[in-house]
């Protein structure tokens, strides 16, 4: 879908998935609990998918927690899950007002049954909503759903319901959890880690990659993701990356822009980044400590 965006015809992709990583890393660096960066880093998720809408994007899809992640500590884990209830139940309410619909991908047996039961009136109750396709990925591993998928199509094909040479990639993706849903287009991974971490390796086949190192909650990150044809731009609230088939070039700038002109040609550098002002740093840790203390 083509979308004029400060004066340039864009080229929205229509489906974006995302790896949220580095909340951990962000809380640490404030010296504040991991837990603390987890509870942060839902809040940006809610603002990327009102953003995400806004600017065109039909369907967004996030790796919340993989079947790895149950080797994290225990008490992080328990954390995670407390989270995880909040969310779903606050989520219930915003999909009726923002008109979202909510999927959630994964093996879900090894969830906690009250967790299936939020999981299960949540996209009951927003099935019928025609905003943005949200999917939400919870103990999801890509190979453990290829195999799930394997299973269940083997034991279609034993019952006679087709024959061996009938299995195409069509009806393979059919038993994929994200049957319903088109391929990703985009596929976003914060951090600075570069690997997909045993995510959507079937359906990730022909999107487009970006990595980059700002961290997901981190006060800079923003909302916004568009494709041209021949730039792909990743919009932060204080970050513009830019990233064309042969480069990248990272965008800092220490003030509130609301322009940034590119071409195909040209792209301008500004290295005036926030997060190496000690003075920035401490006020934000002020500010932090602040609304984290009761009052």
């Amino acid at each position: 879908m083509e979308k004029e965006l400060n004066g340039k015809m864009l080229v929205i992709p229509e489906h974006v998935a995302i790896i949220l990583d580095g909340n951990g890393r962000w809380a640490k660096k404030r010296l504040m609990p991991r837990n603390y960066g987890h509870s942060q880093g839902a809040k940006t998720v809610e603002q990327i998918c009102e953003d995400a809408w806004d600017i065109g994007i039909k369907y967004l899809t996030v790796y919340a927690f993989s079947t790895e992640n149950w080797r994290r500590p225990d008490k992080e884990v328990k954390a995670l899950m407390r989270l995880l209830r909040k969310y779903l139940k606050d989520c219930i309410e915003r999909t009726a007002k923002n008109n979202m619909r909510v999927r959630v991908i994964g093996e879900k047996s090894r969830l906690d049954d009250d967790i299936r039961a939020a999981i299960d009136e949540l996209e009951e109750v927003s099935a019928a909503n025609t905003g943005l396709n949200f999917t939400i990925a919870l103990n999801y591993g890509s190979r453990d759903e290829m195999v799930r998928a394997m299973r269940h199509m083997a034991q279609d094909c034993k019952e006679g319901a087709f024959s061996v040479e009938e299995i195409t990639e069509e009806r393979f993706a059919s038993y994929l959890d994200t049957k319903d849903l088109p391929d990703p287009d985009l596929m976003i991974r914060t951090s600075g880690e570069q690997r997909l971490s045993n995510w959507l390796l079937w359906q990730l086949a022909y999107a487009e990659f970006y990595f980059t190192d700002v961290l997901w909650c981190h006060e800079s990150f923003a909302d916004t993701c568009w494709c041209t044809q021949e730039l792909m731009v990743v919009q932060f609230y204080r970050k513009v990356s830019v990233i064309s088939c042969n480069h990248s070039t990272v965008v800092n700038s220490s003030s509130d822009f609301t322009h940034f002109f590119f071409d195909f040609v040209f792209v301008l550098h500004f290295f005036s980044s926030l997060e190496s002002c000690q003075n920035f740093c401490f006020v934000l840790f002020l500010n932090l400590f602040y609304h984290t203390i009761p009052h």
